[in-house]
């Protein structure tokens, strides 16, 4: 691989481990569970967004954040509402209705540990409360940052972004897209998230316009590097390495790039995407090398 990126896995993992360690603490003081009738749903959600997970996107929001010098907190709570929504929509997407998956994260579907009603509410709660988070004045003190926020997370996961692309990748079920064609699925399904989560800390720091086009081109890049490998992966990969069930893709005849390109042609597409991403971000020198050691690892994981 000739990617032009800063290898410092060690250095990665630590800050990865660091983000998880924060961002969990967050989420744990903002889903409190009641002594009440509803704490079955909480529990539901807390089980669905408590059970590990690589935190990619939380990551991006607390790097690009430390990039713009945005107090730790307020990023940590951005970083959680995206980890809110991001399970939101993987309860969603493994429903009967969806994807039909009873594994997720190596454990048993929200649906299969708690049931099909339970795990519908807990994803509409998990959304609604991520936006909530957003909103609130503690996220930061400027409401216009806070607006700006909620409009940007609102069109990246709405009918124009993740949910449009869901519907695409249903009705692309069976049928021959185009290249093109895929990439805005994945574009809207995956990479709309990954990228409003590295937009998110250059709003946190009211970054100048420039700057905030280098983060989005890196995110979007980021994005499509993501998907494609994972579509990679979901070929090579062990149930046991991505805690879910591997070859769903192909069984179910959805639209991926390894369908069009094959295996090598794919990895090495998402390979030049990674290597994209990183020459977004040459403008910020060193301050964002763990920012380019993500995209190389974005592109090497084993899960």
């Amino acid at each position: 691989m000739a990617l032009d990126l800063v290898h410092k896995p060690d250095a990665l993992a630590a800050a990865l481990t660091e983000t998880n360690r924060l961002v969990e603490a967050q989420l744990d003081a903002l889903l409190p569970v009641p002594e009440t009738a509803e704490a079955r749903l909480i529990e539901a959600m807390r089980y669905s967004v408590l059970n590990g997970g690589k935190r990619m996107r939380a990551f991006l929001v607390m790097q690009t954040a430390q990039l713009f010098s945005v107090n730790q907190t307020c990023a940590a709570r951005v970083a959680a509402s995206v980890e809110m929504l991001h399970a939101y929509s993987l309860i969603h997407d493994d429903l009967p209705a969806m994807d039909d998956d009873d594994l997720r994260r190596g454990l048993p579907s929200c649906h299969k540990k708690f049931d099909e009603a339970t795990a519908i509410l807990a994803g509409d709660a998990l959304q609604t409360r991520a936006f909530e988070v957003l909103a609130e004045a503690d996220t930061h003190a400027d409401p216009e940052a806070r607006c700006e926020l909620v409009l940007a997370l609102a069109a990246a996961t709405g009918m124009r972004g993740m949910v449009g692309g869901q519907m695409i990748d249903m009705q692309g079920e069976g049928k021959s897209l185009t290249a093109p064609e895929i990439t805005r699925l994945q574009a809207l399904k995956t990479g709309r998230l990954i990228q409003f989560s590295a937009e998110a800390g250059a709003i946190l720091g009211r970054a100048p316009q420039a700057q905030r086009h280098f983060i989005a081109a890196y995110g979007r890049e980021l994005g499509g590097a993501f998907q494609i490998y994972d579509d990679v992966l979901d070929e090579t990969a062990s149930a046991e390495e991505l805690g879910k069930t591997i070859g769903k893709d192909a069984a179910q005849g959805k639209a991926t790039m390894v369908a069009i390109l094959g295996l090598d042609r794919a990895r090495a597409q998402a390979e030049r995407l990674a290597e994209q991403a990183a020459g977004h971000l040459e403008s910020f020198g060193e301050k964002a090398d763990l920012l380019r050691a993500l995209a190389g690892f974005t592109v090497t994981r084993k899960s």
